[in-house]
């Protein structure tokens, strides 16, 4: 069976607070004219697979690589070395608020949000009402987006992406959003979602969560791959790590 996920001597290197900008003489000069002052890996030399229907929870400290890693296997990051590959499509939890826009309303967000990630017309008109149902915007349809509370956004991006048929899932600390009740049916969804046969890549620093929905970790400590075992021992780890410095 091919793996899901297929991550290879990963790297990434930012400058201060942006990404480095390298110029074309610079893509083929050797690695110490490469480096520039001010410039740090995120990631480096990070290597693993995720195989079909995996529960991946990535753990450590903030600064640490994690959201970086997922951008770079959602697509949205390019890699400075090595390379990601990903068999199927994902569904990006990540950045929830992301990609809507502001002026069209919440009907026309819910069509074009939908469809830019390959769902037909005829699917999202079979799964809007569930869609809105599941955000809790019954009567505000017609709302434009930019007039809605936060709560609502976050309620409304999560109830499109989640309705994805992408067998690759992708979540970044959304659970830690909105107040319990939608808490509580975000993890009835992605119970769902992972009975259903899906993969789950997970980043939190929730403990519980983390307990709850993965089975296997990944403990990234500065920008390195420092440990991929059982999720119990990942966290015994990083626990023991995080209580001596």
């Amino acid at each position: 069976m091919s793996a899901a996920i297929e991550v290879q001597d990963l790297g990434v290197h930012f400058r201060r607070n942006r990404r480095g900008r390298r110029s074309f003489k610079d893509l083929f000069a050797g690695a110490s004219r490469r480096s520039r002052p001010g410039e740090f890996w995120a990631l480096r030399n990070v290597s693993f697979s995720v195989q079909p229907g995996e529960s991946i929870g990535v753990v450590g400290r903030n600064g640490q690589g994690k959201s970086t890693l997922l951008r770079l296997v959602a697509g949205v990051l390019l890699p400075d070395e090595g390379g990601v590959e990903v068999h199927g499509g994902v569904a990006p939890l990540i950045e929830l608020t992301g990609g809507f826009v502001g002026d069209l309303t919440v009907r026309e967000n819910v069509r074009m949000t939908a469809g830019l990630h390959g769902m037909s017309r005829a699917e999202i008109a079979s799964r809007y009402d569930e869609i809105i149902g599941f955000a809790e915007l019954e009567g505000f349809e017609d709302t434009p987006y930019k007039h809605l509370s936060n709560g609502m956004k976050v309620r409304l991006a999560f109830s499109v992406v989640s309705q994805l048929d992408e067998p690759i899932l992708l979540v970044d600390e959304v659970l830690a959003v909105g107040d319990k009740a939608f808490r509580d049916k975000c993890y009835a969804r992605i119970d769902e979602l992972l009975a259903d046969g899906r993969t789950l890549f997970f980043v939190s620093h929730n403990e519980r969560d983390l307990r709850r929905f993965c089975t296997r970790g990944l403990y990234l400590d500065k920008g390195v791959l420092a440990m991929d075992a059982p999720i119990a021992d990942v966290l015994d780890r990083y626990n023991a790590d995080y209580n001596t410095r």
